[in-house]
């Protein structure tokens, strides 16, 4: 926390002293970060009642391409314009060549969490700083984010623990079904703020951590637990009636998950998730329910086209606790529509797994539904301002899976306060965005703009295309991914963690020359020509 105390001096002194607004110029109708570089780490960007950073997304004319570039030295959606030039293979270090007639899955987008916890941080600002936030998330010269998770109920990141009808007890017909007070005074205010300042559709994802107490086995918010066999029709009416609830607020969601983090309430052991609020599932149990219970009530309802997501847990447990539902069950594949995977073991789990995923159940969609850092114990800053690492933690994540079938990404709370929280557990974690509420302001941190490189410039509708070329050895530290957007504009994404770099991206006979400093990600975007193929000879 002395880390956190100086940095925050510097930030203040820089706003009393040299980071005035008016003195920032801005080009294209972009406002710059207004920027504080911190000790030993990147800049921050700082959005208070007068001044937020903006970005707009230029769609470039035919021939020409634009760039967006990002750093550990400081640049923030720096913005270059270009022409695309016949390609020359003497002058290029390294050369991408990309195939729109190869295409993968199509994304559904990227977004963060509104937790109890990020919700009372964004209200706990002024109303102008709270517009300043839920731009710069979702508003066309903001990250363009299409997203939201939402906890059905309490979670980790509440005051306190809770669920809908936690009165009376043992009431299989849920007649004491209400929003809690963080629904009505924080939750709903903030989505509706967002779906006023986005032009796009919001899918909306619920998840329950834990249904009341009385539905589970130890009669308590964690430690080993299992839903009672006698609730297991209780619970899918559950989840209909928060879907009626959010409707009559005039809140459509888009899908659910089965539950966050099922193997936390089996294996309760680990020091980092012993206090979680969970409910625990073995696979049979899990599939038993689906196929018997959840997937006819919501199929049967007005519903019916909910997204039933499963799993949403950690990577490793597609080849184990997903593939022992499915072979437990079967009839669970008319039913559901996905899995959600998790962030944090990624590190220590093979993408082959992605791969044989993807092979066995191709129809399924692979979505990133919860990720942060600062989560593991013992990690002393839990909130590092100005963290270019866990930027690049984050960015390196994004592009492996969306390389392997991955339709979107997710962040955790969409903003924490300084000490990243609040949390009735103490599980405190970063946040791309800090809230100062003594201050009237919030920050931006790396990891804000690392989601933005992909959540602005890859639309919902946006395929996956091939990238091949040449890579020698010294080009192992750059990292790319390509896409065919709806407006027909081919976007890369490219990061490099190791020395500059000149990179050309081909396609056809014209190519964009990229040059790239250490440590930075640049998405790239110029228009496809989709010419049309020559007619075979006679």
């Amino acid at each position: 926390m002395a880390h956190l105390g100086r940095s925050l001096c510097l930030i203040f002194v820089c706003l009393a002293a040299t980071c005035c607004a008016t003195g920032i110029k801005t080009v294209d109708e972009d406002k710059p970060c207004l920027a504080q570089f911190m000790p030993q780490q990147s800049s921050i960007c700082i959005c208070n009642e007068t001044y937020c950073d903006e970005i707009t997304r230029q769609i470039p004319e035919e021939g020409h391409y634009i760039t967006y570039t990002s750093s550990k030295s400081g640049k923030r959606f720096e913005k270059t314009h270009g022409e695309l030039k016949p390609y020359d293979d003497t002058s290029r270090e390294v050369t991408l060549i990309l195939d729109p007639d190869t295409k993968y899955q199509e994304i559904m987008g990227f977004g963060s969490s509104v937790s109890d916890s990020a919700a009372i941080n964004w209200k706990s600002l002024p109303e102008v700083v709270q517009k300043h936030m839920i731009n710069s998330y979702f508003g066309p010269k903001g990250l363009e984010y299409n997203m939201i998770r939402l906890p059905i109920g309490g979670s980790d990141f509440s005051t306190h623990a809770y669920a809908f009808n936690d009165l009376p007890v043992n009431d299989k017909e849920l007649s004491n079904f209400t929003l809690a007070p963080e629904d009505i005074n924080y939750k709903i205010p903030m989505i509706k703020a967002i779906n006023e300042a986005t032009p796009s559709q919001v899918h909306i994802i619920g998840t329950v951590w834990s249904p009341p107490v009385w539905m589970k086995t130890n009669n308590d918010w964690w430690g080993f637990t299992l839903l009672k066999k006698d609730y297991y029709q209780t619970f899918a009416d559950y989840h209909l009636k928060f879907l009626q609830k959010y409707d009559e607020a005039g809140i459509p969601v888009w899908g659910i998950t089965t539950t966050n983090e099922p193997l936390n309430g089996i294996i309760p052991l680990i020091p980092y998730v012993k206090n979680l609020t969970c409910l625990g599932w073995l696979q049979e149990d899990m599939g038993k329910w689906i196929v018997d219970h959840l997937g006819p009530t919501i199929r049967n309802s007005k519903y019916k086209d909910l997204k039933i997501l499963t799993m949403d847990d950690q990577r490793y447990a597609i080849a184990t606790w997903f593939k022992g539902m499915v072979d437990s069950h079967s009839d669970v594949l008319n039913y559901i529509d996905g899995v959600a995977t998790h962030y944090y073991a990624d590190g220590m789990t093979p993408v082959k797994i992605l791969v044989e995923f993807h092979k066995t159940w191709p129809n399924l969609m692979l979505l990133n539904t919860e990720a942060c850092e600062g989560a593991p114990t013992g990690v002393e800053d839990k909130v590092l301002l100005g963290s270019w690492q866990r930027a690049e933690n984050y960015i390196h994540n994004i592009l492996t899976n969306l390389n392997y079938h991955l339709v979107g990404w997710m962040d955790w709370n969409m903003c924490l306060n300084q000490q990243g929280g609040p949390t009735f557990i103490d599980n405190f974690v970063d946040s791309p965005v800090i809230v100062m509420a003594d201050k009237k302001m919030f920050i931006k941190q790396p990891m804000f703009y690392a989601m933005g490189h992909f959540s602005k410039f890859i639309p919902r509708g946006s395929k996956r295309i091939q990238v091949t070329g040449r890579k020698p050895v010294s080009f192992t530290s750059v990292s790319d991914v390509a896409f065919l957007t709806p407006n027909n504009t081919i976007v890369t994404v490219l990061y490099n963690d190791g020395a500059p770099k000149t990179i050309a991206l081909k396609l056809g006979d014209k190519a964009v020359t990229v040059e790239m400093e250490p440590e930075s990600i640049t998405t790239v975007e110029f228009p496809y020509e989709d010419k049309p193929k020559a007619a075979p000879a006679a």
